[in-house]
């Protein structure tokens, strides 16, 4: 069993436990694969000018891409959320901000010198002070975990259902200040807030989807041609839809990480979601480097199988990242030294999913 200061170890938890939950590390893999396809697809058609047949799969996954992965990431908060503040803080928050702080290091050393030629280095080292503001490229994810534990706490003692109907008011307002974290906190709070709030009930969806995955299968198919429909359409962007297919797609994740689980198949998508957070944090580095390779060589002329390779890379890649700092004893890249702990390591309650 892996130490608790081990992302790698905890998706995205920080602690161990004494059992995994098997479909939830399902739903993670196919999350993060999600979110690897996403930012890979949309990069190489802006590099290339055009799109490729792996657009029709990331404009499908928009609805829910991002609603499922918050809502998964609150879903075992109820069994911390009374710990001590230090204790709190130190695993939701410090722990979330060592690897912000590493890895925008290094996300921003990459694209420093192209920063540089378009400015000037002053300006580059204004930019890098200004992304502990401004969450830096693909890591605003990891900035606004700690701002949703600290305020799902803060606020406990108040009427739940006061606080969920605030959360979906804010995602329907669609606001739009330019800042990321304040128009992604209004967007997404109201998911990751109901992975804490109606835990029991997600589990219970699982459960069903294991007792009878026959019918599952057929609200499987029914939601995708339902959500298909809406997002050709363009219906998927209104209000509402956009907050009602959120959770249907959560749901579907959810039930499909079920069944996967069931059937014990697929298992790299097991494996992915373990390690969710080290594909998050490293994905970028293959993925730009792949795509780059190929666009420039033109060896493979169609943009969608260059995207798809560049998904499979980015994935990959990062995977063998985590694997190469741990042979070199580079582990501070994907483990928090004792150093920046604030609070004494503890075992964590049983179902939180870890190594």
């Amino acid at each position: 069993m892996a130490r608790s200061g081990t992302i790698a170890a905890a998706g995205l938890s920080e602690a161990p436990s004494a059992v995994r939950v098997d479909w939830v590390d399902y739903a993670k893999g196919i999350c993060i694969v999600m979110v690897v396809m996403m930012h890979s697809v949309l990069g190489v058609e802006l590099a290339a000018g055009q799109t490729g047949f792996m657009h029709v799969a990331v404009a499908f996954a928009k609805p829910f891409r991002m609603p499922d992965f918050f809502l998964i990431s609150g879903l075992f908060l109820s069994v911390v959320i009374d710990r001590d503040w230090r204790t709190y803080l130190d695993r939701k928050v410090v722990h979330f901000a060592y690897f912000y702080v590493v890895w925008v290091t290094i996300q921003f050393g990459f694209k420093a010198p192209a920063f540089a030629a378009e400015t000037s280095w002053r300006e580059v080292g204004f930019l890098y002070l200004e992304s502990f503001i401004e969450p830096f490229g693909t890591l605003w994810f990891i900035y606004l975990l700690p701002i949703f534990f600290v305020v799902t706490k803060l606020t406990r003692k108040l009427p739940p259902l006061a606080i969920w109907l605030l959360a979906a008011a804010l995602e329907t307002a669609r606001i739009t200040t330019g800042w990321t974290v304040i128009d992604e906190f209004c967007s997404r709070f109201v998911y990751f807030y109901s992975g804490y709030l109606f835990a029991p009930y997600v589990f219970a969806v699982s459960d069903r989807a294991r007792k009878h995955p026959a019918l599952a299968l057929g609200a499987l198919a029914a939601w995708a041609l339902i959500n298909a429909g809406l997002v050709a359409h363009g219906a998927s962007e209104w209000k509402i839809v956009s907050l009602v297919l959120g959770f249907a797609g959560a749901c579907a994740i959810i039930t499909t990480g079920t069944l996967l689980a069931r059937a014990q198949w697929l298992n790299f998508l097991r494996f992915c979601g373990e390690h969710s957070i080290v594909i998050y944090l490293a994905f970028f580095l293959p993925m730009a480097a792949t795509r780059t390779l190929l666009l420039r060589t033109g060896v493979i002329p169609d943009i969608g199988t260059v995207s798809l390779i560049v998904t499979i890379a980015g994935v990959l890649g990062a995977l063998a990242i985590w694997q190469v700092a741990l042979r070199l004893n580079a582990r501070f890249l994907f483990e928090r030294p004792d150093a920046f702990w604030i609070a004494p390591r503890k075992a964590a309650a049983t179902l939180q999913p870890a190594e």
